[in-house]
């Protein structure tokens, strides 16, 4: 890897553990330049401002998102397998990755207006594949009548919010959240009798 691009790869490595812990606006260039001890003005040598950092580190975990989930709404399974394989490969992104996973939940509604649009547009489409296998369940047999869009964003917003409580040196391995996950939301979307009340 050229010097450059190893240097630029240190500044989002670096920026996304800051703003991560500390937020966007908490963290100056300067705390990032001091963490790689390097001179403030030196980094724009190699970033143009703190906002492309944070654009590139949410771009770079939108990108994880989609095309580590995305593609598994069209596999040639069940709509239940579908959506099992889908909450466990985002839940293993987010654990996989934490600092990029808070920067991308948590920071994005600081870029401008224009790079906003941009990652709604980006996390409308992930919803959509959600609610794609849900609905596909439903039409199956597989899953209750239930709102599809709703059941989308409930199971989004439960899986998001592990970057929250997460530790990698906690009692529950990646693979330990992400069963209990899926069992969870599927289990509560199934059409099967569990012979608990209509």
């Amino acid at each position: 890897m050229a010097q450059s691009n190893l240097r630029r790869e240190q500044i989002y490595g670096v920026a996304g553990a800051l703003f991560s812990k500390r937020g966007y606006h908490a963290t100056s260039v300067r705390d990032i330049a001091k963490q790689l001890n390097i001179q403030g003005g030196s980094l724009y040598a190699h970033i143009a401002s703190k906002e492309d950092v944070l654009w590139e580190i949410i771009q770079r975990a939108a990108s994880e998102f989609l095309g580590g989930v995305a593609p598994i709404a069209s596999y040639g399974l069940p709509a239940s397998e579908r959506l099992r394989l889908m909450i466990r490969a985002h839940v293993e992104i987010v654990t996989h990755h934490l600092d990029d996973a808070t920067v991308f939940f948590h920071e994005w509604r600081f870029l401008s207006t224009e790079r906003e649009r941009i990652v709604a547009s980006q996390r409308d489409r992930y919803e959509a594949c959600f609610r794609k296998v849900i609905e596909d369940g439903i039409r199956a047999g597989e899953f209750r009548e239930v709102d599809a869009k709703l059941a989308a964003l409930m199971t989004l917003s439960s899986v998001n919010m592990v970057y929250q409580w997460y530790k990698p040196d906690g009692p529950l391995s990646a693979e330990q959240v992400a069963d209990g996950y899926t069992d969870l939301i599927i289990n509560g979307l199934s059409a099967a009798d569990t012979g608990g009340n209509p």
